[in-house]
């Protein structure tokens, strides 16, 4: 337990960034501060935060935030002018346009997210936007020298995976990606039990998830006042405004952009991130990946909506263990862990084993104990103080998001594909390479 003592001399991330500053500079100015700016819940001691893309995911994430004290948003941005306001509004009710002392004057809009990451008053940027804005933003806000958390899938492509995570790492950023599986009880006992051979010696992993249905056709319409829709494109190619491409109009309903192939791959990464990151922390693969993949499915011949459908796909990693990938007709909802001496399932809400007796076995001093977190963003925002990594980082994000993008490609071309976990590269099959990327429409670019 910490002493009131050390309460007292518990200088903050910023001020000691300024300090560091002074420092270099060589000039340092006497001040004498308050004890009471001082302690977790003092204004200045806050982690603020500026969020970029406020719609049905985003707005999620922003209200959980609001419940913890050591954080405070003071900026939104969004490409949508309707959604940005109601997001200034949400935080403005929750902490009032202006708190006691003063310290907090309201929470700024902005349009475009290279503004908002450049704000020396922030210090953290959650980005959850569509696939295709997701590695862009958080690129510019590691260089600005901001902390990041982003939503799963990691990225459009696996070369931006690599980019992003290297930019990251290089900046020395506090990065969270958001699997919060990992931040649950029942996943991370599952995990444990695999990884300490209580199921005997692994073989198979069994995933499973929904998929998403097609559409027809849908007719140009007039972009919305309120819309930036091209800034919304961005780097993806250029097509003309639907609402069913985008996102309602009205209300925070499910977006037609999950359907779409250019701006993500599916259900295949959008519930794929989650459950195959799990697959991976099971088998204690989270920093490489399979070395055999092939798959199949059925794509729709016509329409606006052109991801997959019902899918199937078989990952072959290193040391002989398959991980049967498929949509929730063939495998069901969540992840099946079979060893020769017996099985953990697990999904949202739910753990059971063969033997039951598993589902009672503690895992000992001496044995694997993976990373604890019961809270995601408060462990997000614990590593930010602590500069701790966090249970969910970059590199883990890429490897997870890249098995659920080798099987989009290896349903896409057909075949089996061998790949190359350590080069992050495709054997032999430069097709197969050129789909590690996608072209960015000007002016955007890596």
């Amino acid at each position: 337990m910490k002493s009131e003592k050390r309460k007292t001399f518990n200088v903050t991330r910023r001020q000691f960034l300024k300090g560091s500053a002074v420092a270099a500079t060589g000039f340092l100015a006497p001040t004498i501060v308050p004890a009471s700016v001082f302690g977790a819940g003092a204004p200045s001691n806050r982690i603020t935060i500026g969020f970029v893309g406020v719609g049905r995911m985003g707005m999620g994430d922003l209200r959980e935030l609001l419940g913890h004290k050591e954080a405070q948003i003071v900026a939104v941005c969004d490409v949508d002018a309707n959604r940005t306001k109601n997001a200034q509004k949400t935080v403005e009710a929750r902490y009032g346009k202006q708190s006691a002392g003063g310290r907090y004057k309201g929470c700024r809009t902005y349009g475009d997210y290279r503004e908002l990451v450049t704000q020396d008053d922030i210090d953290a940027v959650c980005v959850v936007t569509p696939d295709h804005w997701h590695a862009l933003p958080c690129i510019a806000a590691a260089k600005a020298g901001k902390d990041i958390f982003l939503q799963k899938p990691l990225t459009l492509t696996i070369r931006e995976g690599r980019v992003l995570s290297d930019t990251v790492r290089r900046y020395k950023r506090i990065f969270q990606v958001g699997s919060q599986q990992r931040s649950d009880s029942r996943w991370r006992h599952a995990c444990e039990l695999v990884r300490n051979g209580r199921v005997g010696k692994l073989h198979t992993v069994k995933v499973g998830f929904g998929t998403d249905p097609g559409t027809g056709p849908e007719r140009p319409m007039p972009v919305p006042d309120n819309l930036d829709y091209d800034f919304w494109l961005g780097p993806a190619p250029w097509a003309a405004y639907t609402e069913k491409r985008v996102h309602p109009k009205t209300g925070y309903g499910r977006p037609g952009w999950l359907r779409i192939a250019a701006y993500g791959a599916g259900m295949i990464t959008g519930w794929g991130a989650h459950h195959n990151d799990i697959a991976q922390w099971g088998m204690g693969t989270e920093y490489t990946g399979p070395v055999e993949i092939q798959g199949q499915t059925e794509y729709p011949k016509d329409g606006l909506w052109d991801v997959h459908g019902d899918f199937s796909i078989e990952y072959t990693y290193a040391n002989g263990v398959k991980v049967i990938c498929t949509d929730n007709k063939k495998n069901k909802q969540g992840v099946v862990f079979e060893g020769s001496e017996g099985w953990v399932y697990v999904r949202r809400g739910f753990i059971d084993a063969q033997p039951k007796s598993l589902l009672n076995s503690t895992i000992g001093p001496d044995e694997i104990r993976l990373y604890k977190s019961n809270n995601h963003k408060a462990n997000w925002l614990e590593c930010i103080k602590s500069r701790a990594e966090t249970i969910a980082p970059v590199e883990i994000g890429h490897r997870s998001c890249t098995v659920c993008l080798l099987g989009e490609i290896a349903m896409r071309l057909g075949r089996k594909l061998k790949w190359n976990p350590d080069t992050e590269q495709f054997i032999g099959d430069e097709m197969a390479n050129r789909m590690l990327w996608r072209p960015m429409r000007s002016p955007w670019r890596l």
